[in-house]
C-alpha cells in the first residue's frame, strides 16, 4: 500500500520500473528523473543521486564496486546516461590517504579523474565524495524547499531532533567537498541506523538498499519536514508578517510589467545583453507585498543552489503599484538610480570578500528584481536560465517562509556566500561553457511566421540562437510552426497586422516573455495580380493595409520599445522586386511593395540616432514553400506570363542571371546576414532573386 503524500508528488510506476528490473543503472536513472520532475523535491540543476553496483573491471575482470552518479552541470530530472560519471568507488576511499584538510579541498577535484571506471563518463561533480563515502547502495542529495527551511533556520538542529528524533542525523554548514564527505561518514558512524542527514544550509541527504526504497525514504521524510511547517503555519495564523501592501489585478500587473520590463532590461544589460522573465506567482505576490520584505530580502539566500543563480540578494524597486509609468524619463531615472546603487554594492561585497587569486568580478546587475504589488522580474543569458532564477528564487521565497515559520531564517554568511559564487572550480565550470551563438540574447518578432518565408526566418533565427515571437493570422499556422519548440525558444501569438490592438498585443507579449524586443522582421504578406481594371478599391486597401499600414504600425510601436531598452535594435522588411521592377498586372501589389522599400529608407534615416537599423530583403519567385503561391497569386502570375502554375519555378528560375530557383530558407540566410554579419548596414537591399537585372538597385 503506496503511503498517501500531500506534499510531493507520488510518481513511481510499478509497471515502468518492473521493466527495469535487473537493470540497476536505468532503475537510478529513472528516480532520478521522477525526484526531478518535482520541483518541491529539487531545483533545476540542483541536487544529486547515485547507485552503486557490482562491474567488471575491465583489465583484471574482478567484481568491483562502481558509484554511478549525476556529473557535474547536469539536472537529475532530464538525466540521462550520458549524463553521469561512474567511478571506482573503493578509489574515491583511498583518496583519504592523500588528503591534506580543508585548505587543499579544490586538489581533490581533479583526483576524481583518478578514480574513472566508465571512460565516457560526464566530469565527476564536487558532491561526488559525499555520495562515495556514504556505504549504502543507493543516496539522493536532495534540496527541498521544506528541508531547506529547517536547515537554514536558526536553532535547524534542535527542530530536527523535534521533528525525527534520532532517525535523523545533522551536519552543521560546510562548503561542499571531500571534507565534508568526511563529515558525513562521521555523522552516521556517530549515528547508526539514522535514516538521512541534513545539512546546514543547504540540504537533504537520504538513502537506501534499492532504487524504491531510497525513494520512497526520500519522499517520507520530505513530507515530515513539509507537514511540521504547515502545522506551524496554521498555528502562527500568518506569515512574513502579514500583507503590507495590496496586490494590483491580473492585468494591471501585467500591463504594468510589460511596461517595466524593457527599460529593466536595458538597464540590466549594461555589461551583457540580458533576456527577461516575469512571474506575478502567488507566492511571489505573498512574499513582496507583506511587511517582513525590506528585513528578509538583504539577508539573502541560504542554500548555495541558490544564489549562483539569483546573485546574492535581489533588487526592491522603490515604485508604489499605482506609479504613473507613462513618464519614460523620470520612470528610466527612478529605475537607474535604484540600479546604480544595486551595482555599487555588489562591488563593495565583491571587494570586502575576495582572495588574491578569485576571478574578476562578473556583472554587477541584478538579476532578481521584485516590484511590491505586482510581481518579480528575472534577467539571464537566455530564457531558460531567466525562468530557473525565478523558479530558484521562488525557492528561496519558500524557504525564508518555512524558516521563519517555526524559528528564524538565516542566511549563510557573506564571505561563505562569495566563498561560493566566487569559487574556482565554479569559474572553471563556467569558462566550459559552448560558445554562444551569434543571435544568442536576442528577442526577435517575426509576422507572417506561420508558414513560408516568414516561418523559414523565424526557424533561421531560432537556430541562431534569438527567441522568437512568431506571429500570424492564423492560428492553425501557428501551432504547426511552434510545435516543435520549447516556449524557452519560441512561442506563437495570433496577430492581425492591420489591427493595432493586434499588434501591441503582440509586442506587449514578447516583453513579458522575453524582456523586450531586439529585432522586427516584417514578413506578412498576401498578393493579388490583377489588371487595372480588374484591381478593385477593396484589393487596394487590402494589400496597403496588410503590407504598408502593417509595417508602419509595427515598427512604430516596436522601435518605442527598442528606445526605452536603449541598446539599439534592427527592422527587416520582406519587400519584394516589385517595388523596384514594374511588371504586368500588378499595380497595387507593386504600389504597396514600393512604399514599404522607401518606408524603410525613411526609417533607417529617423531611427539611427537611436542605433536602430532598417534594412529591407527583395525576394522574387519564391514559389515553393512560400504560402503565397498557394492561392490565386500564382493562377495570376502564371496568366500574365502565358504559362501553366507548374511551369512557374522553371520559369522564374530561367528568367534569373544564375538560373536558380529561390527557396524560403534563402531569404532566411539574407535576414541573417543583415542581423550577424552585416552590422554596419542600414537603409540597405539585398536582393535575393537569382539575379534580377531590371531589379539591380545601383
Amino acid at each position: 500500500m503506496v503511503k498517501k503524500f500531500k506534499h510531493v508528488d507520488y510518481l513511481w510506476d510499478d509497471k515502468k520500473a518492473r521493466e527495469l528490473r535487473g537493470n540497476e543503472l536505468e532503475l537510478f536513472l529513472y528516480r532520478s528523473n521522477i525526484l526531478g520532475a518535482d520541483l518541491r523535491i529539487t531545483n533545476y540543476g540542483g541536487g544529486n543521486t547515485s547507485c552503486k553496483v557490482m562491474e567488471k573491471d575491465p583489465l583484471t575482470r574482478e567484481n568491483v564496486e562502481v558509484m554511478w552518479i549525476k556529473g557535474s552541470g547536469g539536472d537529475i530530472g532530464t538525466l540521462k546516461r550520458d549524463g553521469i560519471a561512474g567511478l571506482y568507488n573503493q578509489r574515491l576511499h583511498d583518496l583519504k590517504k592523500v588528503y591534506r584538510g580543508l585548505e587543499y579541498e579544490d586538489e581533490m577535484v581533479a583526483l576524481f579523474n583518478h578514480c574513472i571506471y566508465d571512460l565516457d563518463s560526464r566530469a565527476p561533480s564536487i558532491d561526488t565524495p559525499l555520495h562515495g563515502l556514504l556505504p549504502f547502495k543507493h543516496i539522493d542529495h536532495l534540496h527541498p524547499d521544506a528541508l531547506i527551511a529547517i536547515a537554514a533556520a536558526k536553532d535547524s538542529k534542535k527542530i530536527t531532533k523535534e521533528i525525527w528524533g534520532d532517525s535523523m542525523g545533522w551536519v552543521p554548514w560546510q562548503r561542499p567537498g571531500f571534507d565534508l564527505g568526511l563529515q558525513l561518514e562521521v555523522c552516521l558512524n556517530e549515528n547508526q541506523g539514522i535514516k538521512g542527514i541534513v545539512l546546514g544550509s543547504h540540504g537533504l541527504f537520504t538513502w537506501g538498499e534499492t532504487s524504491y526504497e531510497c525513494y520512497i525514504n526520500s519522499l517520507e521524510v520530505i513530507e515530515e519536514a513539509s507537514q511540521y511547517i504547515e502545522d506551524q503555519i496554521a498555528k502562527n495564523g500568518s506569515v512574513f508578517g502579514g500583507e503590507k501592501i495590496k496586490s494590483l489585478s491580473s492585468d494591471e500587473r501585467k500591463n504594468k510589467a510589460a511596461q517595466l520590463a524593457p527599460i529593466l532590461r536595458g538597464l540590466c544589460s549594461s555589461e551583457n545583453s540580458m533576456i527577461g522573465h516575469f512571474t506575478d506567482d502567488d507566492k511571489v505576490l505573498e512574499y513582496i507585498n507583506s511587511n517582513d520584505l525590506e528585513r528578509l530580502t538583504p539577508m539573502g539566500t541560504s542554500c548555495p543552489d541558490h544564489f549562483l543563480r539569483t546573485k546574492i540578494k535581489p533588487l526592491i524597486l522603490e515604485l508604489s503599484p499605482d506609479e504613473d509609468l507613462s513618464d519614460n524619463q523620470n520612470i528610466f531615472d527612478k529605475l537607474s538610480n535604484s540600479i546604480l546603487k544595486f551595482r555599487k554594492e555588489y562591488q563593495d561585497y565583491y571587494d570586502a570578500c575576495k582572495h588574491k587569486n578569485s576571478p574578476v568580478i562578473r556583472d554587477s546587475n541584478p538579476v532578481v528584481i521584485l516590484y511590491p504589488g505586482v510581481g518579480m522580474f528575472t534577467f539571464a543569458k537566455n530564457k531558460q536560465t531567466a525562468r530557473v532564477a525565478s523558479e530558484f528564487y521562488i525557492n528561496a521565497i519558500n524557504v525564508m517562509r518555512g524558516a521563519e515559520a517555526i524559528s528564524k531564517y538565516t542566511s549563510l554568511p557573506r564571505q561563505e556566500a562569495f566563498d561560493i559564487e566566487y569559487w574556482l572550480l565554479e569559474e572553471a565550470k563556467l569558462q566550459r561553457q559552448p560558445k554562444e551563438k551569434p543571435l544568442s540574447r536576442k528577442v526577435a518578432l517575426v509576422t507572417g511566421s506561420g508558414g513560408g518565408i516568414g516561418r523559414a526566418i523565424a526557424d533561421k533565427l531560432i537556430l541562431e540562437g534569438a527567441n522568437v515571437l512568431f506571429t500570424d493570422i492564423s492560428k492553425e499556422y501557428l501551432n504547426e510552426a511552434t510545435k516543435a519548440y520549447h516556449s524557452d525558444q519560441a512561442i506563437g501569438f495570433h496577430c492581425d497586422v492591420t489591427k493595432i490592438q493586434s499588434i501591441e498585443a503582440a509586442v506587449k507579449e514578447a516583453c513579458l516573455q522575453f524582456g523586450g524586443i531586439d529585432i522586427i522582421v516584417n514578413s506578412a504578406g498576401l498578393a493579388i495580380s490583377k489588371t487595372l481594371a480588374d484591381t478593385t478599391q477593396a484589393d487596394w486597401d487590402l494589400l496597403h493595409d496588410v503590407l504598408v499600414k502593417g509595417q508602419f504600425m509595427l515598427s512604430k510601436v516596436a522601435a518605442n520599445i527598442m528606445k526605452k531598452q536603449n541598446k539599439g535594435g534592427d527592422i527587416i522588411n520582406i519587400v519584394s522586386k516589385n517595388g523596384l521592377v514594374s511588371g504586368p498586372n500588378n499595380v497595387a501589389y507593386g504600389s504597396a511593395k514600393a512604399a514599404q522599400m522607401h518606408m524603410s529608407r525613411l526609417l533607417a534615416t529617423e531611427l539611427a540616432s537611436d542605433s536602430i537599423r532598417v534594412n529591407t530583403v527583395n525576394p522574387d519567385g519564391v514559389i515553393i514553400g512560400s504560402k503565397i503561391w498557394e492561392g490565386d497569386w500564382a493562377e495570376g502570375r502564371a496568366k500574365a506570363y502565358g504559362i501553366s502554375v507548374e511551369e512557374l519555378p522553371a520559369f522564374y528560375a530561367k528568367r534569373n542571371l544564375l538560373n536558380q530557383i529561390i527557396r524560403p530558407y534563402d531569404i532566411a540566410n539574407a535576414v541573417f546576414s543583415f542581423l550577424a554579419i552585416l552590422d554596419k548596414s542600414t537603409g540597405n537591399i539585398i536582393n535575393v532573386d537569382g539575379g534580377v537585372a531590371n531589379a539591380f538597385v545601383r
